[in-house]
């Protein structure tokens, strides 16, 4: 049975996972990975969702504030013999849901165009590719995209 956790970056198995997530970026990234790796840093994170089986952390995501109104979504990742189960369709939207609790209204994230499994995940939950943001401005590597939180009245 899966049970998904609210914590933060500093959570030990979430930093497990981390290193896992950057180990498999630095292999799909090559020598891009240094650029991503700069702005995906976990010690400021207050916003973390671990999904647990059997006593064993299995995925992860968070995210942290983005402006007034937007939250950007970091650090999805599945264990690999995980994957195919779901399993990130629900971190996701844990994660929305936790952003909207927080009174956030939309959502933005950047994935890479070699994550193409993570490209369809975002599309099937209602994700729309928008303009690079930020630093991922005329990046060729980079999609961006966002959702937006409809509040329950």
């Amino acid at each position: 049975m899966l049970q998904l956790i609210r914590t933060n970056s500093q959570h030990e198995r979430f930093i497990s996972l981390v290193k896992l997530l950057d180990q498999e970026l630095a292999e799909r990234d090559g020598a891009e990975h240094g650029f991503y790796a700069t702005y995906n840093g976990i010690d400021q994170i207050n916003h973390v969702v671990l999904v647990m089986e059997n006593d064993q952390a299995i995925a992860c995501g968070a995210f942290k504030a983005f402006d007034e109104d937007s939250v950007e979504i970091k650090r999805m990742f599945v264990i690999m013999e995980h994957r195919g189960r779901g399993v990130a369709g629900d971190i996701l939207l844990a994660l929305e849901e936790w952003a909207r609790e927080l009174g956030f209204q939309k959502t933005v994230l950047e994935t890479g165009k070699r994550q193409p499994e993570a490209i369809r995940l975002y599309q099937k939950y209602g994700y729309r590719q928008i303009s690079n943001y930020g630093q991922y401005a005329g990046v060729e590597n980079s999609v961006c995209f966002e959702k937006k939180l409809l509040i329950d009245d």
